[in-house]
């Protein structure tokens, strides 16, 4: 089933963008630099500070600049990020989604192994996940652009992979480098609050071609030193903060069903820090319930009924006990 039609480029769409953080690296705290066979790598949190604006900026890129990210203050946490799409399954699955697994051995690197999930509109000109034909995409556009949240940039046979599987030349690639320790690394995490309303509806098989438009909002954290504490800290912000509006087409029965299955109170880990659960799993992403992932509060409206369905519902005291000392 195609979802999606090749008519719009979400890396030439994101390019504007990309060009704007590069430009204004400076004033966001990037570090801009080739690496010796032309790509550009951007440092937007390991060496350098980076900061909260490039961050929203970044959420942009991943969404292929097909949404809008940006901050507004809110209650029981001072500040909130609201991100919305006209094109949500285009700019969170097709784009935004981190699901292009990049590995490298201790053979291949000479040193440590390394593991990445790249995002952004760079994994739409590969293609390498199955979801794209299920999508029924594939970009084609001059430049690409791939996001990786790790701390430490990618090694060489990981950056060769990319521009083979992308066809794209060495300078016409973009890597962006957001740990999810730093400011613009958290940010560009908690943005993905409307993907993985996305995501869960996916796999709940929901008609993804009646889901017309969407609008979330999740709190924001500061950032931990601690990995796992910073990982954890984002992923709670959606779990038990993030709110999703999803604008739908279709019967009341499915948009209902959707409303009720979609958030992350259907989990049998609901309630616990996501840090203590994963490292409960010992750190396996795989051995966490899957129905966790999720915001923690749904909208759905259908459009060709007018009726809305509510599900879930925030829980800031939460996350307050959790992030205030």
């Amino acid at each position: 089933m195609t979802v999606l039609a090749s008519v719009h480029s979400v890396n030439a769409n994101a390019r504007p963008l990309v060009e704007r953080l590069l430009r204004e690296a400076a004033a966001l705290g990037v570090q801009v630099q080739a690496d010796p066979s032309g790509v550009c790598i951007v440092d937007a949190g390991i060496a350098a500070p980076g900061c909260i604006a490039a961050g929203l900026l970044v959420g942009e890129i991943c969404m292929g600049g097909f949404g809008v990210v940006r901050l507004r203050s809110g209650d029981g946490w001072p500040t909130w990020l609201e991100v919305s799409s006209s094109q949500p399954v285009l700019a969170c699955l097709a784009s935004q989604y981190a699901g292009w697994s990049l590995s490298a051995s201790k053979e291949e690197t000479g040193g440590k192994k390394f593991f990445a999930l790249g995002s952004g509109p760079a994994r739409a000109l590969a293609c390498k996940e199955p979801l794209f034909a299920e999508l029924g995409y594939r970009d084609r556009a001059a430049h690409g652009v791939l996001v990786l949240e790790v701390d430490k940039p990618p090694p060489r046979v990981v950056i060769d992979k990319v521009l083979r599987d992308c066809a794209l030349a060495p300078d016409a690639l973009t890597i962006v480098l957001t740990p999810t320790t730093s400011l613009a690394g958290t940010t560009q995490v908690v943005a993905r609050v409307l993907e993985v309303a996305l995501h869960k509806a996916h796999e709940l098989h929901f008609d993804l071609t009646h889901i017309v438009d969407g609008s979330a909002s999740a709190p924001l954290p500061a950032p931990s030193p601690d990995g796992v504490q910073a990982m954890g800290r984002t992923n709670d912000a959606i779990l038990y903060g993030g709110r999703v509006h999803l604008s739908v087409r279709g019967s009341d029965d499915a948009a209902r069903t959707l409303a009720e299955r979609l958030p992350s109170s259907n989990s049998r880990d609901f309630g616990k820090s996501f840090a203590d659960i994963f490292k409960a799993v010992e750190h396996d992403f795989y051995r966490i319930d899957p129905a966790l992932f999720a915001p923690a509060e749904v909208w759905v409206s259908n459009l060709d009924s007018g009726s809305s369905f509510h599900a879930g519902g925030v829980d800031i005291a939460l996350l307050q006990k959790w992030w205030l000392n």
